[in-house]
């Protein structure tokens, strides 16, 4: 179960937007994750490898932690909003739960939620 203070310092690190570093961070390395129903990705080198493949193609990533956030031993659910400005001048605006395992203050698994109609890019304002 992970500690306030702990769950504190991940959201940090996601909000400062750095995804890539909060997944080393945090997620232990045969860690798993998985997008709505989609097969699972295993391993932390590849969500590290997959965050910063992503990042490379935006100009800004907005994070932002939409309270409460919902603990219950080890399994945690949190409402993520992330705007991204793509370099291609679209953007994306997405809402998620991430449900996630901790195994004591590491993240061992994490599937998240949203509906796939928001990956659509639209011209950027």
């Amino acid at each position: 179960m992970p500690s306030q203070s702990t769950l504190e310092r991940f959201i940090a690190r996601v909000e400062e937007s750095a995804h890539a570093e909060a997944v080393e961070e945090f997620h232990i390395p045969e860690s798993s994750m998985r997008e709505n129903q989609s097969v699972p990705r295993v391993g932390r080198d590849h969500h590290i490898a997959n965050e910063r493949k992503v990042l490379a193609q935006a100009r800004t990533v907005e994070s932002r932690c939409l309270r409460p956030v919902f603990v219950n031993g080890d399994n945690v659910v949190i409402r993520w909003l992330f705007r991204f400005e793509w370099l291609d001048g679209t953007a994306t605006q997405m809402e998620e739960l991430a449900y996630q395992r901790w195994v004591g203050e590491r993240i061992a698994d994490e599937q998240f939620f949203y509906d796939p109609a928001q990956k659509t890019r639209v011209k950027s304002a």
